[in-house]
């Protein structure tokens, strides 16, 4: 056999679609390949423009490099991808490699096309699983990027000692405080935004993970705001021929779970206490009453004096009230932590003003005031109502009939407005405010009674400021309480 048949043999027999086409872009010559291909024969395409067969959105760009290898260059190095219509009318991906050939006549032999013009080898191969694959590839690549970029979870990648950052995403800054870029120069850095109480649980679980053992904890973060912020971090340690060479975690922000857990106890414990006291004291009454008052009545059993009896029925009837106050502002507690807080500027000037003119609409008191004429803050709409507690206990609570009060507004620096209310109360016994700042937990020995300090609490709580108690320089007696909440920006601070 003549090596002019073995190659043409060869031709036949590849699994490449080979042709060769002249300057214009027509096929002079293809292989059968083709049908296997495109479903189309040779003799098929023969004559017919290959650009004629190309998709739309790739036609101008394989021209385009078509024409620099008749012009400029005989050899592309680098393969073009484009995609080509099929006998159905569907498309099939191909990649091609395009050199320039010296024509020979055996190839147009039944074609009228000058052999003294270029012709050019075009190799192509089936690449439509390939691409496939890689546009699974990239939509499952985007789609986690877009996870990462839009989750409130921090997502993270370590060296299995620790030592270096492979990976973490932008909610890293929020929940931590810290920069990404600290965190890449310096990958042990993440322990200075963690609580120095929680050191040392973190520390141990780090070690955990780099023995090989799942592990999970939870800590309190960001100095900045106070560590205020509870995370939970669940973590994987991955490992290559028994040694671990990456630990893979998230850290999820758990502060309204735990800012949930707390209200359930606070409120538990609260209802209990108090309702268990005043139906003790009513029940204990009209226990009294009965015994006293029935036809059967022991003998040894005291008559009780018109007097006591209208005695124990004033203690009865200020325990119901009592109890139907707490109902209401349970009530209004639960309204407040059953939603989701909405937090937003506001002017605490007004909201203050408001509070006290409607204060002194109900109570006889001097409530002196100390308000710049304007200072925003991010808070909850039920600021008013928390204002209008401390006032109301100020007032009620007051040793005399004519309580003072002093209500001041300063901002503090470019992060704070700090809202004070000071009064001529007894001071407030420690461990109320200890168990309401959270310094003590709550429970059955160390817990407070008043409803209404909690409201306050939780409404500053829920707009991200914290709550600070101090009495005044006569320690039996006056009380300043200083609701502290984040500042608004405005044009002058941003």
């Amino acid at each position: 056999m003549a090596d002019d048949e073995w190659a043409q043999t060869l031709l036949e027999y590849a699994q490449d679609k080979i042709a060769v086409i002249d300057e214009t872009g027509r096929y002079v010559y293809v292989n059968e390949a083709s049908t296997d291909i495109l479903g189309i024969e040779p003799t098929a395409l023969i004559g017919e423009n290959v650009f004629e067969y190309i998709h739309d959105d790739d036609v101008v760009t394989a021209r385009q490099r078509f024409e620099r290898i008749v012009e400029t260059e005989p050899e592309q190095p680098n393969p073009i991808r484009y995609r080509h219509r099929t006998a159905t009318g569907e498309w099939t991906w191909l990649e091609s490699r395009v050199s320039s050939v010296d024509m020979t006549p055996q190839f147009d032999s039944d074609l009228e096309t000058d052999a003294s013009g270029g012709h050019y080898v075009v190799s192509s191969r089936d690449i439509s699983a390939q691409v496939v694959a890689e546009q699974d590839r990239q939509q499952a690549r985007e789609r986690l990027e877009a996870i990462t970029q839009t989750t409130g979870d921090v997502l993270w990648l370590f060296t299995g000692d620790w030592e270096e950052l492979l990976f973490v995403n932008p909610a890293y800054e929020e929940i931590y405080g810290q920069s990404i870029a600290a965190l890449e120069a310096d990958p042990s850095s993440f322990i200075d935004a963690i609580h120095p109480d929680d050191r040392a649980a973190v520390r141990e679980t780090m070690r955990r993970l780099s023995t090989g053992k799942p592990a999970g904890v939870e800590y309190r973060v960001n100095p900045d705001h106070d560590y205020d912020r509870w995370v939970w971090v669940r973590a994987e340690p991955i490992l290559s021929d028994g040694e671990v060479t990456r630990i893979v975690g998230f850290t999820r922000d758990i502060t309204d779970r735990r800012r949930r857990k707390r209200q359930l106890v606070v409120m538990d414990t609260l209802l209990r206490h108090n309702l268990r006291n005043d139906m003790c004291v009513i029940l204990g009454m009209a226990e009294q009453l009965t015994r006293a008052t029935t036809d059967d009545a022991d003998a040894s059993v005291p008559t009780l004096e018109p007097e006591t009896v209208s005695q124990y029925t004033d203690v009865i009837c200020e325990h119901g009230e009592q109890l139907l106050e707490s109902a209401s502002k349970q009530r209004q507690i639960i309204d407040l932590l059953a939603h989701a807080p909405v937090r937003s500027a506001a002017d605490t000037v007004s909201i203050v003003s408001d509070a006290i003119e409607q204060t002194r609409a109900s109570y006889t008191a001097s409530i002196e005031t100390e308000l710049p004429e304007s200072a925003l803050a991010i808070t909850i709409t039920e600021l008013k109502a928390a204002i209008r507690e401390l006032l109301e206990n100020a007032v009620e609570h007051a040793p005399s009939d004519d309580p003072e009060v002093t209500v001041a507004i300063e901002p503090t620096g470019d992060d704070t407005v700090a809202i004070t209310v000071q009064d001529d109360c007894p001071p407030i016994p420690e461990l109320e405010f200890r168990v309401l700042t959270g310094e003590w937990e709550m429970t059955d020995v160390y817990h407070t009674s008043g409803l209404g300090l909690w409201l306050v609490y939780w409404v500053v709580d829920l707009s991200n400021g914290w709550v600070d108690f101090s009495r005044s320089e006569d320690a039996n007696r006056g009380n300043e309480i200083t609701l502290y909440l984040p500042r608004a920006p405005t044009a002058a601070n941003r």
